[in-house]
């Protein structure tokens, strides 16, 4: 380090925009170097019209790496955002397990689905225990995304599972009850089923989780929540 800093040098306004996006003062005299809202600790100096700034401040300020060669100073500054994005990029997959349940949990909840919109749209008889069949399914399915879930992905990817299962859930209850009510107009009018809100929002997240899940990546979406 000694090394380093007896043969520390100034680099030049250009060189410095080049390296880091330096911001500058235009006045005379000395000035604060800002490098993405970090101040550095040594001044910038004006000689002749030109700005300089010690090389190991520059690197400090940009968390840069320089190293003293026979022949040169290498300075390597990072790229915090690329850095970031490939990290998050990361973080942010979901585990092969896991999208291998939530897939067969999806399927289980749109055949539930498809079998109430059928039902509603033809007029069929259905037992309370057909109701209970369907629900006690997707609990399974449910349960081995669950247990699947392994990384911060899958467990976020649950959360927005077990809702699209809670509003799937409420719905049929709706309808059953409904049903049982006699009300004709909610459980056998082919037109309901076009003008039910909570439906559409239960088939655009089932959807969305659909696509998200076969990307491999987590996101989210409103239509979930």
């Amino acid at each position: 380090m000694n090394k380093q800093r007896l043969i520390s040098f100034s680099l030049s306004l250009a060189c410095v925009l080049t390296l880091s996006g330096v911001l500058f003062a235009q006045s005379t005299g000395d000035k604060v170097l800002v490098v993405n809202g970090r101040t550095a600790g040594s001044p910038v100096r004006q000689i002749d019209g030109r700005s300089y700034i010690d090389i190991e401040t520059l690197a400090q300020v940009t968390n840069g790496i320089f190293t003293v060669e026979p022949n040169r100073i290498v300075l390597t500054i990072p790229s915090p955002e690329a850095a970031g994005s490939a990290s998050t990029q990361s973080q942010q997959r979901l585990s092969r397990d896991f999208s291998a349940a939530a897939i067969g949990e999806l399927a289980q909840m749109r055949e539930w689905r498809v079998a109430i919109i059928a039902m509603i749209k033809y007029g069929l008889a259905v037992s309370d225990a057909w109701v209970q069949d369907y629900h006690e399914q997707t609990q399974v399915g449910l349960r081995q995304a669950e247990v699947a879930a392994v990384t911060d992905a899958d467990r976020n990817a649950l959360q927005l599972l077990r809702s699209q299962d809670d509003m799937l859930t409420n719905w049929a209850n709706g309808v059953n009850s409904a049903r049982q009510a006699l009300n004709g107009a909610s459980t056998v009018d082919p037109n309901a089923v076009q003008n039910d809100q909570a439906l559409a929002k239960i088939r655009k997240c089932g959807g969305f989780l659909n696509a998200m899940i076969i990307s491999g990546t987590f996101s989210d979406d409103p239509s979930c929540h």
